[in-house]
């Protein structure tokens, strides 16, 4: 295989590549039209996130002094931008690199690059509209990526406790936290230890995921409160939260939120979610103080999204593999051979990630 330097392996990338340079174009241009300003926040922090299956990059600052202090690089730039909102910076975006270990495919790549926006003000209902109007903006109407062609004449608006019942036969909300009722409710075998969340995922990923964003993007929202740390609680059912994720192509491309802005709230989920994190063998950081003082200083009620702008630019140029939209791709790690016995752990396995706002 050549490699990505390679004036060969260039060429074979340009069209997608070109594609990518006229959809960073248009991104700041739709901002920019909509009074946002475009931030940089940076990469190397403290605490990453709380989020329990992402791996992070570890890093380190050394002082002029020689003093030492661990780093982490950002799987995502949320808390520096909900910062800024607590500053008055008012409606911001940011075309964010950010890393995740132990993700490498045709789909992910460890760096890759995050387009995500705050709207001080805005409600759920706004959130989506205004993804509706960017995509609509930077795309033509009809897009096809890896075999699968979405008209975005119609968006499609799905709830989970939907979703659950039309493809997997459940109900969802029902069965809350109880994995013997929901394994039960939707015909599945339980796997030996297989929680909740577990049973939960495994059926958006076999049986939700392929059937919806195809003829159409679709909407996945409210989701069930403890699958949306950082987002408010429906008032008509506190049972779920004001999250959504979208899907173009068959690709889950972007998760947002109407924003928790409560501080002692977040700081509960965040303890929630370190200690389950902590229980599978995940790596540990500082809670980040910062972010809840800013939160306990006053954040204004916001909407937010993340969206994994490489995905988006394969569906705009039609490519196959996030390495044809990346200017240097890095090449795949070697895999282990299989003539070894490699013993590893639950927790060594990456699950599918879970993109956040």
């Amino acid at each position: 295989m050549r490699p990505s330097w390679h004036p060969d392996s260039l060429a074979d990338r340009a069209g997608f590549l070109r594609r990518r340079a006229l959809l960073t174009q248009a991104t700041r241009a739709f901002f920019a039209a909509r009074g946002a300003t475009e931030v940089e926040t940076p990469y190397a922090v403290r605490a990453p996130g709380e989020e329990v299956h992402l791996q992070a990059f570890a890093t380190e600052r050394l002082s002029p002094t020689g003093a030492r202090e661990k780093l982490w690089l950002n799987t995502s730039p949320e808390f520096a931008m909900k910062r800024l909102l607590v500053a008055g910076a008012g409606p911001i975006f940011q075309l964010a690199r950010v890393w995740r270990n132990g993700e490498h495919s045709d789909l992910h790549a460890p760096e890759f690059t995050m387009l995500e926006w705050y709207r001080p003000g805005a409600d759920f209902a706004a959130l989506l509209a205004e993804t509706e109007s960017f995509l609509r903006a930077v795309l033509p109407p009809v897009v096809s990526c890896r075999g699968i062609t979405t008209s975005l004449a119609h968006f499609q608006r799905l709830t989970m406790q939907e979703a659950f019942a039309r493809y997997a036969g459940a109900d969802l909300l029902g069965t809350l936290e109880d994995a013997a009722a929901l394994a039960a409710s939707a015909g599945a075998t339980r796997r030996p230890g297989e929680t909740w969340e577990d049973l939960f995922f495994r059926l958006l990923l076999e049986r939700i995921e392929p059937q919806i964003g195809r003829a159409c993007p679709t909407f996945l929202t409210h989701w069930p409160a403890p699958q949306a740390a950082l987002a408010v609680r429906d008032p008509a059912d506190p049972r779920v939260a004001l999250r959504v994720e979208l899907y173009v192509c068959g690709l889950e491309l972007a998760n947002g939120f109407e924003e928790l802005t409560d501080a002692g709230e977040q700081r509960s989920r965040f303890e929630a979610d370190r200690a389950r994190r902590h229980a599978i063998g995940g790596p540990d950081w500082p809670l980040d103080e910062d972010f809840l003082a800013s939160l306990a200083h006053g954040m204004p009620p916001a909407c937010g999204i993340a969206l994994g702008f490489d995905r988006l630019a394969m569906i705009a140029s039609g490519a196959d593999r996030i390495d044809q939209v990346l200017w240097l791709p890095e090449p795949e790690p070697e895999r282990v051979s299989p003539v070894f016995s490699v013993r590893v752990s639950t927790s060594d396995v990456p699950m599918e990630p879970i993109p956040h706002a």
